[in-house]
Parts: structure tokens; C-alpha cells; sequence
């Protein structure tokens, strides 16, 4: 065997031992159980989100060091980093989370690691004053979702009599690959997994085109907007005499930061 062959031997046997290290490390670090706002069920049965419940850790100083990373800022995949970090539970593939999961996983980690107080400026709509005020993110619920998926993760329209399709939600990948220049078609295409019996994608790119009318698909598109799981962010606020009202208030890019 060269000395080539043996160095690089020997370099394999001390990543893997330092990554069995970091690994044993990590266990030592405190976990919680986050509730999924999908509770699984726009994922197969064959994948770990299914179980609606994700197994998290808290974050140490560094995981704070990829909250800080330019080559990761740039690519636009901090938080994407950090979940693939956090996350215990095994074989989780970040890219098939749906955005309303990912959304509640950052915000546990918040909670987890930053504390529950989130400052927000939230406008009374009475005097049209803004307020300062604090969110307790602990509280926040998610919205009801009671629609029923199959093994496929995947849900049942009826668009007619005579078409039904089958559905997925698009994930959180799916939907940062979305641009500009994407139409509704191309969106629908990327969403729609059957109709009737025909999962070829050549049958179903034929039907959106040229039997899909667009008073069908924009009934099933504000069916799947009504429907999509998520973080419910209303909340009641006090007012600026003492009175209450309720609110959307919007999670800024500071939510890591304290």
C-alpha cells in the first residue's frame, strides 16, 4: 500500500472518529419535542415527519456561529443549516419540510434558546398609534387543519363529477425554488400528483393545460390556501388606553437575535 493510500487511510479514521466524538457530544445536550403544525400528514409514512412530532436540541455558541456565516447568508440557507443542526430526530430531509413545520421548528428554537419575549411594533387600530409590545411566543397556536392524507401524504379534490385530484402541499424547497417567472401552471404542476387514476406527468401537465378551467383552478387554489397548515400569529394586544385588540403581528429576520 503507498504512503498516498495511508494517509488518506488514516485521515478517513479521524474524521470518523471525530464525528462519532462530536456526535456522543451532542447527546449530552438538552432536547424538547416540537409539535408539527401539519401534524404529519402531508408527509409519506415512510418519512420521520409523519409522526407530526419533531425531536429538537437547544443551541450552544456553535450553532450561533452558523447564524453569523457569510458564505451561508449569501446562498440564502442559514436557517436551513441550522435546523439540519438542531434537529435529533434521524433521517430528517430538511428539504421536504413544509414551510408551516419549518416555520414552527424556528420558533421553538427561538424559544429554546433565546428565551419566549419577542418585541414586536404592532399598530392600535383605534388611535392608528404603533406600540411597542411583547410577544410570548410560547403561547402561539396553530391554526386548525382537518384534512385527512393518504400514505402518500398526499389529499383528495374533487374538482367535478367526472375529476379528482390528488394533491401534495408544496414543501419549503419547493417553495424557494419558486421565481418570478414561474406561472400558475408551472405551480399547479408541482403540486398536482394525480388526476383520476393517471399519474403520468405527461397526462397531468395535458389537463392543467387544456382541461383545467380557470374557474376550477382558482376554487382549488383558494381551497389550498384556506387549508394550509400553519402558525396562527394572531394575537391580542393591549391597547394604547388600556383597551384589547387582536393582530397579526410579523416575524422579522431578528428572531435568532436578542
Amino acid at each position: 500500500m503507498s504512503q498516498l493510500t495511508n494517509r488518506i487511510d488514516k485521515q478517513n479514521i479521524i474524521n470518523i472518529a471525530k464525528q462519532q466524538f462530536e456526535s456522543e457530544q451532542r447527546k449530552s445536550i438538552p432536547t424538547e419535542l416540537v409539535r408539527l403544525p401539519s401534524q404529519g400528514k402531508l408527509y409519506a409514512t415512510s418519512s420521520p415527519l409523519r409522526s407530526g412530532v419533531l425531536e429538537m436540541r437547544y443551541m450552544t455558541a456553535y450553532d450561533e456561529d452558523i447564524l453569523t456565516n457569510m458564505s451561508y447568508a449569501r446562498e440564502g440557507v442559514i436557517l436551513d443549516r441550522l435546523l439540519e443542526s438542531i434537529i435529533v430526530t434521524p433521517d430528517v430531509n430538511i428539504d421536504e419540510i413544509a414551510q408551516c413545520d419549518r416555520d414552527a421548528l424556528i420558533i421553538q428554537s427561538r424559544i429554546m434558546s433565546y428565551g419566549p419575549e419577542y418585541p414586536v411594533i404592532i399598530t392600535d387600530p383605534t388611535s392608528k398609534t404603533q406600540l411597542e409590545r411583547t410577544v410570548d411566543l410560547r403561547k402561539l397556536k396553530h391554526k386548525p387543519f382537518d384534512l385527512e392524507s393518504d400514505e402518500n401524504g398526499e389529499f383528495t379534490y374533487i374538482v367535478n363529477d367526472s375529476v379528482t385530484l390528488k394533491f401534495k402541499f408544496l414543501s419549503n424547497a419547493q417553495i424557494k425554488s419558486i421565481s418570478p417567472e414561474h406561472t400558475i401552471s408551472d405551480i399547479l404542476t408541482m403540486m398536482i400528483q394525480q388526476v383520476n387514476d393517471t399519474r403520468k406527468s405527461a397526462d397531468i401537465t395535458q389537463y392543467i393545460k387544456y382541461s383545467f378551467l380557470a374557474v376550477d383552478s382558482r376554487k382549488f387554489r383558494g381551497f389550498v390556501e384556506e387549508n394550509t397548515p400553519a402558525v396562527d400569529l394572531l394575537v391580542e394586544f393591549e391597547g394604547e388606553k388600556g383597551s384589547t385588540f387582536s393582530s397579526v403581528f410579523q416575524i422579522g429576520s431578528d428572531l435568532l437575535w436578542v
